[in-house]
């Protein structure tokens, strides 16, 4: 696979300059401000503690064999944490994540580090004992993580790695707040590493852009999953998607008419004003639930790949391998491709590849 080259630059970047940028350009300005469009998958191998294994260098082939580019890590810093001593890290777990970069370098395909469960905060059950929002030794205990991780990767340039900081903040967070403890991890890392490319998640689930951290220098990462009566049609850990109406794209909902349109004005839209800014900007988590129906699925992945393209925005689809993926994801309405052992989703691959 064709290697490109970045030249590092803190200038702020003009967004006809980001959409104007092409998958396979030969040189490319790489800064929080003007990231490529990254595209690629979440690999979830360190997702939760119950997981925590090694990374496969499989799912770089495959990645690399296709012509994709990146890999978000979501993971749970219990992984490496001595439950104990929350600043003593098990460095044989940490040595999967110095692998994982290597496979990264080894292919091609950027590595975004990401925090989804943090001290003091995670999307997902259970609760933290610490709250990062009120407690100071949580953040505290935050920012030493990135540290560490800024210390452990400075040599690494951004073409290779990136750091996302948390996995979806709740509506329920305040921005001030948020953007408070944003800023002292940010600080954490650039004490260390100045100019390494650092992304935080939006507001309201990776949804709501985040203005109060515009002049941080930093990108901001989007979601792709609405309408949720698509993306997560009877999915077990969304309560009552077992009782939604079999969807359709469009969708209609309580009167409503939810389309590409939609999707544009309401998801689209408010990203680019962000985006107006100068923020880079990148979809870090899409997908469709097993349960919709495949055709539906894929028109409406459809349309949110052309969208993303018009705005010259990257992705990273969760997952490769699992319900949400392009592999081995139990589909009952699929004729699977045979992948070395696994089933491919050829349909999916195929309009992926479009994006």
């Amino acid at each position: 696979m064709k290697r490109r080259t970045f030249l590092m630059s803190t200038a702020v970047a003009s967004c006809s300059a980001l959409a104007s940028s092409s998958f396979a350009a030969d040189t490319e300005i790489l800064s929080a401000v003007h990231i490529p469009r990254w595209r690629g998958f979440n690999l979830l191998e360190k997702f939760t503690l119950r997981q925590n294994k090694p990374y496969e260098e499989r799912d770089f082939e495959w990645m690399a064999k296709w012509g994709f580019d990146f890999a978000r890590i979501p993971m749970d810093y219990r992984c490496w944490t001595n439950e104990d001593n929350p600043y003593n890290y098990d460095e044989k777990v940490l040595k999967h994540i110095d692998q994982l970069i290597g496979f990264g370098k080894q292919y091609g395909v950027h590595i975004n580090l990401n925090l989804h469960r943090a001290p003091g905060y995670c999307v997902n059950p259970p609760e933290e004992k610490l709250d990062l929002w009120s407690s100071e030794e949580a953040v505290k205990q935050f920012c030493a993580q990135w540290k560490h991780f800024a210390e452990r990767y400075k040599d690494a340039p951004n073409i290779e790695v990136s750091f996302d900081l948390l996995n979806e903040p709740k509506s329920s967070i305040p921005e001030d707040t948020y953007a408070r403890v944003m800023r002292a991890a940010i600080g954490a890392i650039r004490e260390v590493d100045p100019k390494r490319v650092i992304v935080v998640d939006g507001l309201s689930w990776g949804q709501k852009p985040v203005h109060a951290l515009v002049s941080d220098g930093i990108a901001q990462s989007t979601r792709g999953y609405n309408p949720f009566q698509i993306s997560h049609y009877k999915a077990s850990w969304i309560g009552g998607s077992d009782t939604w109406a079999v969807p359709t794209w469009p969708l209609k909902l309580n009167d409503q008419i939810q389309d590409k349109q939609w999707v544009l004005e309401n998801y689209i839209k408010p990203w680019k004003e962000l985006e107006a800014k100068g923020v880079g900007i990148h979809v870090g988590e899409w997908g469709c639930y097993n349960k919709t129906p495949h055709d539906v699925a894929l028109a409406w992945m459809e349309d949110l790949l052309a969208l993303w393209k018009d705005a010259g925005w990257g992705w990273s689809m969760w997952n490769l391998r699992g319900a949400f993926g392009i592999v081995d994801s139990n589909r009952q309405d699929v004729k699977y491709e045979d992948l070395d052992g696994h089933k491919l989703d050829r349909k999916l691959l195929e309009l992926l590849l479009l994006g």
